[in-house]
């Protein structure tokens, strides 16, 4: 079962009629073996309902932990998600294929203040669906260090024989980074796959007083 797992700040009825993530999963579960687990009007930390997910997951599933606001452009996207777990652990579609002391943003290099190529992978789109800017990160499929958290996918199996799961402690902002690390020093291999996806927002942005805060608090806990 490929499961996609969300949390929305809409209602069931909003997010049934226009959330992203709803309307083109809708699509992609005619194949059979795909599920769509939503919690709405969600004020819980993101890291609470993912190992939620894992916990009740059955040891095979694939759990894709995916925001709310993301199109699926990839109506293959199941049969891709296989075949990328056959060579990687955990699969996201951008990431980077380094990772520097006190890095703070998968693609964002603070000493140049510019994005960190070449050491980025991975292709997606941002913004309206019908006319997407498409990102181009760099090649994919490749091994990386980070990945984007707007799509995190990984067998349950996989989290709970590493003993891998979310930090609570990240509300939102650092979950994929923190995981990430974790992932990495389980010795998960985590990796990008070619898979088209339009993130409706183009992301929230290094700013702001609760993102300061939580990088802090994941600079302390990786001795960064």
């Amino acid at each position: 079962m490929l499961r996609f797992v969300t949390a929305t700040r809409l209602s069931r009825a909003e997010f049934l009629a226009r959330a992203p993530l709803c309307r083109t999963v809708e699509l992609v579960a005619q194949r059979g073996g795909v599920a769509l687990e939503v919690h709405v009007e969600n004020r819980t930390p993101l890291p609470e309902l993912y190992n939620r997910a894992i916990d009740l997951a059955e040891p095979d599933d694939l759990l894709a932990f995916a925001h709310d606001d993301l199109w699926i452009d990839d109506w293959m996207i199941a049969w891709r998600l296989e075949e990328a777990l056959e060579r990687f652990d955990v699969v996201g579609v951008a990431g980077a294929r380094r990772r520097r002391p006190g890095q703070t943003s998968w693609w964002w290099n603070a000493q140049t203040q510019t994005r960190d190529h070449p050491h980025l992978s991975g292709w997606v789109g941002h913004g309206d669906r019908g006319h997407p800017m498409v990102n181009v990160y760099g090649h994919v499929p490749a091994e990386v260090k980070l990945l984007d958290g707007v799509l995190l996918v990984v067998r349950a199996r996989t989290l709970r024989e590493a003993g891998v799961r979310f930090d609570p402690v990240f509300a939102f902002d650092f979950y994929d980074l923190d995981f990430c690390r974790q992932c990495e020093r389980a010795g998960l291999r985590m990796g990008t796959w070619p898979i088209a996806v339009t993130h409706e927002s183009i992301g929230k942005g290094i700013s702001g007083p609760a993102w300061a805060e939580a990088r802090d608090v994941y600079l302390r806990k990786w001795g960064d």
